[in-house]
Parts: structure tokens; C-alpha cells; sequence
């Protein structure tokens, strides 16, 4: 429970989560889809 905080103030809940979530979905789409702009033939000859 937050300090001051009453059961009726459902803002200062939701708008962290969807931040959150929000950053954790772009933290993983971006690598993603820079990833897919590489041709796998490439990728393999690196290794």
C-alpha cells in the first residue's frame, strides 16, 4: 500500500503499469525489427 494513497485513486496505479509496459514493448520491438532487415544468408556467413 503507498503512503496517502486511497483505494479510490485508480491514476497513480494504471498510468505506471502502462508505461511500463508500454517501454518493455518497444524495448523489444525495435532490436526485433531491425533484426528482421537482415538477410539470414548474411547472418550465417558471419558466424
Amino acid at each position: 500500500m503507498l503512503f496517502g494513497m486511497g483505494i479510490v485513486d485508480p491514476v497513480a496505479m494504471i498510468v505506471p503499469a502502462v508505461t511500463l509496459a508500454v517501454v518493455a514493448a518497444l524495448a523489444g520491438f525495435l532490436p526485433a525489427r531491425r533484426a528482421m532487415r537482415v538477410d539470414p544468408m548474411v547472418a550465417l556467413r558471419y558466424e
